[in-house]
């Protein structure tokens, strides 16, 4: 009786060292897929504060048109603006 629990001891450490290494390359996987996804968001981060910086500078622009002499600036824009600046700030300082 002692010999069929040692052989299902065996067997068990088997598939316990089958699913651990399963495990480690599933692992591995995810973590390279972790910094190509990162790296992505990076460089959509730098992309999108490019293009912010852009907006602001065209914003900040006198407007050039006849009339009233007011800004060419939207509210919508400004609030949109705004709205980024405390997203972005919050997720650089995690």
């Amino acid at each position: 009786m002692s010999f069929i629990c040692r052989e299902e001891s065996h067997t068990s450490s088997d598939s316990m060292e089958k699913l651990n290494s399963d495990l480690y390359l599933r692992n591995c996987n995810i973590m390279k897929e972790n910094e190509r996804l990162r790296k992505k968001a990076q460089l959509l981060n730098q992309e999108n504060q490019a293009l912010l910086s852009k907006l602001k500078k065209n914003l900040s622009k006198p407007s050039t048109s006849k009339g009233t002499g007011s800004s060419n600036t939207d509210p919508a824009l400004n609030l949109s603006y705004s709205a980024y600046e405390h997203t972005s700030n919050h997720s650089n300082n995690a």
